[in-house]
């Protein structure tokens, strides 16, 4: 059932996008994955799928990649199931969704029976966050960081702000390992309340095998475990999470991160935009804000019918319409390598004639 909350439909995603024989510009997932070596070490546990997934070895990788605890990590079905268990774990009083973001997080929330309220940051202000725009008797913040669909990096300082001792702060780290020496990671900071999301999905390319983790600490981690159910991450999962862990994955991932930034670049070259006005390739075509993770976030007039004309052309972007905060004039367009950037620059001028 949809969820549409003030004409905003919370659960549309990328993925409805795509399709068709279409090239796939909607959904951020690395192109190219997963490698040959992750899905060789996914497989090779296949000969156990007879017994009950053990976690024990999963939480130890990814406790020592952390520098954490084991028991401050709890493994998740993806990253949308921890939204889920936060939503039924915790009974805040008023929590705030910083918008424009992911959905997910706030259509939990609601079907959980909450009453959410919503902070909007502004296209004229870069989608930067004002840690003074939250209120006060928050005591439950989400925020994405970098944020789906703005793309903006926000600084650790100004998230830190956002603390409060009464105040669970949830910060989805989804696309952190996709910018290059994670400077704004808050994972494994001292801050109280403090939830970090993390997945897996976007960077090795495994959205079908539904793997994710929350960072906390003990005690709120203890919280959230009581309300999922048992072995919810399945054997070939656990194997990805130790795979990912290792330090020849974190050699990989760094170096996406940085071929990644180059690919931003060469797109946003493309597309002939800057920070809040439209130059080259279409009248009205403009960008806000810094764009730091795998897409960028595009306001173009009659955005509805460019995509449209994309779309009968062979390339699926992602609409912008069903994020609060944004409208009908946006794109959400993901990084890929230069070969199908160049194939998506030609379409797109050729649509702006």
């Amino acid at each position: 059932m949809t969820d549409r909350v003030d004409g905003f439909d919370l659960e549309h995603h990328g993925d409805l996008e795509v399709g068709g024989g279409l090239v796939d510009l909607a959904v951020n997932v690395r192109a190219g994955t997963p490698p040959a070596w992750l899905l060789d070490e996914i497989t090779a546990g296949l000969t156990d799928l007879a017994s009950y997934p053990r976690q024990d070895a999963a939480l130890a990788a990814l406790a020592a990649r952390h520098g954490c605890a084991p028991e401050q990590i709890l493994l998740t079905a993806g990253a949308a199931e921890a939204f889920v268990l936060i939503a039924r774990a915790f009974r805040p009083k008023h929590p705030v969704v910083v918008h424009p973001q992911f959905t997910e997080p706030e259509a939990a929330l609601r079907s959980a029976g909450h009453l959410v309220d919503r902070v909007v940051l502004r296209p004229e202000d870069g989608f930067v966050l004002d840690p003074r725009l939250v209120p006060a008797d928050a005591d439950l913040v989400v925020i994405g960081n970098p944020t789906n669909p703005t793309s903006v990096l926000h600084p650790a300082d100004e998230l830190r702000e956002l603390a409060r001792p009464d105040r669970i702060l949830v910060v989805d780290e989804a696309f952190m390992d996709a910018v290059a020496g994670e400077p704004e990671s808050l994972v494994g900071a001292s801050i109280p309340g403090l939830v970090v999301i993390r997945s897996l999905t976007k960077t090795w390319g495994l959205a079908g095998l539904r793997i994710g983790y929350v960072v906390a600490a003990a005690g709120l981690i203890e919280q959230l475990a009581a309300v999922q159910p048992h072995w919810p991450v399945s054997t070939p999962a656990l194997a990805a999470a130790i795979a990912c862990s290792n330090e020849r994955a974190m050699a990989e991932s760094a170096a996406a991160a940085l071929e990644l930034d180059r690919q931003r670049a060469h797109l946003l070259a493309g597309l002939g935009v800057g920070p809040g006005v439209g130059l080259g390739l279409g009248e009205g075509v403009s960008t806000y804000g810094v764009p730091r993770g795998p897409f960028v976030l595009v306001h173009v007039e009659g955005a509805a019918a460019v995509r449209e004309a994309l779309r009968e052309r062979g390339y699926a972007v992602r609409r912008g319409d069903t994020f609060p905060g944004l409208g009908p004039d946006w794109l959400r367009i993901a990084v890929r390598p230069e070969e199908i950037t160049d194939g998506f620059l030609n379409v797109w001028r050729d649509v702006f004639g």
